[in-house]
């Protein structure tokens, strides 16, 4: 199956974090499985590390070579993702969320996410 994941669970994956949890970890790394990481992910903690409200163990100028590495594929933003994104119902405020919402309805993908606002939508998730 494919599966998106959201910006915590990549960086947990990445760093290690004993916060991912075992089920996510396990879907992961499952073989039978595809992980993707959306360009509004890279966006997102792009932002927040400049604004200074993110810091993470690894470098972000390291993130594309440890994406590579562990096998993730990068999902584009489509302007299908955006449009969908104005049918949401405001369950989430956090636009990179929405987003991840859109594109997971959209391409068909579960969403690995330990955001309890996801499940409000119709959106399949794990963790």
């Amino acid at each position: 199956m494919n599966m998106l994941l959201d910006t915590h669970t990549l960086i947990w994956l990445l760093e290690g974090d004993d916060n991912l949890s075992t089920v996510a970890r396990e879907q992961i790394e499952n073989p039978a499985n595809t992980n993707f990481v959306s360009v509004a992910t890279f966006w997102e903690i792009a932002i927040k590390v400049s604004l200074n409200k993110l810091e993470m163990k690894i470098s972000i100028q390291n993130l594309k070579r440890l994406i590579w590495e562990n096998g993730i594929e990068v999902l584009p933003i489509t302007i299908e993702h955006t449009l969908f994104v104005s049918e949401l119902p405001f369950y989430h405020k956090d636009p990179f969320d929405r987003l991840l919402v859109a594109q997971s309805v959209i391409e068909n993908m579960i969403l690995v996410s330990r955001d309890e606002a996801m499940p409000l939508y119709n959106v399949r998730t794990i963790w």
